[in-house]
């Protein structure tokens, strides 16, 4: 039987992004007690304050810096799985973010596809949040990954997220696994049933947010679009 659920949004929190609903399907992966089944992947601040997701991926193409995970832990209402490295960012650099992400409040720590393994097992040999590492491709070790210390698998294959996912799940059915969901309802449902039991989610910019807000804006007051 359905469940009905009784929802308050207020009037000025009303108005924020929301993670397809289609998500609620997965499992969900049980961290510290929250149960998580949507991550949004996101470092801008204002998104990560006014989306429903359950917790916020940080990760981003720069090299790691304390503070703006703090700065991200900071505004969140939700976990937050900060990036601590592995491409141009690797070795005992990450181990050391790593240590600090925990430190700062980080939910868990997420290793780039380039780290090396070693190093996944130095980084988990120091912090008690789950270490999880990205996959890219059915190519990849994923053995050796989960030998090193990796505690959770965030595949993120593009189109081929939901063919890794499968070939994952049937060598090893309880690992736990975040995957791209992709950019529709069918995408993200197809990547749940090949064995993902969380989905991360890529929000809408906050530029192209606020541009269809001026063009509400702009068609109030009868100016020309």
């Amino acid at each position: 039987m359905q469940k009905n659920v009784p929802t308050y949004n207020g009037t000025l929190r009303s108005h924020q992004v929301e993670v397809p609903t289609c998500i609620s399907e997965c499992s969900g992966i049980r961290i510290f007690g929250r149960r998580i089944k949507s991550l949004v992947f996101s470092t801008d601040v204002a998104i990560i304050k006014n989306v429903n997701a359950d917790a916020i991926i940080a990760v981003y193409p720069f090299t790691p810096q304390p503070i703006i995970a703090q700065a991200i832990i900071n505004v969140s209402d939700v976990p937050v799985f900060v990036g601590v490295g592995g491409g141009v960012t690797n070795g005992p650099r990450s181990v050391r973010l790593a240590a600090y992400a925990e430190h700062q409040g980080a939910f868990g720590v997420v290793v780039n596809a380039p780290l090396a393994d070693q190093t996944i097992f130095q980084i988990k040999n120091v912090v008690d949040i789950p270490v999880i590492a990205t996959i890219v491709s059915a190519k990849m070790d994923v053995a050796r990954r989960i030998a090193s210390g990796a505690d959770i698998l965030n595949v993120s294959g593009a189109a081929e997220t939901p063919a890794i996912v499968r070939h994952i799940r049937e060598q090893f059915p309880d690992i736990p696994i975040i995957a791209t969901g992709g950019p529709t309802e069918e995408s993200i449902l197809e990547t749940i049933r090949a064995g993902a039991n969380a989905i991360t989610y890529t929000p809408p910019t906050n530029g192209s947010l606020f541009a269809e807000s001026m063009r509400r804006y702009r068609n109030t007051y009868g100016a020309e679009d």
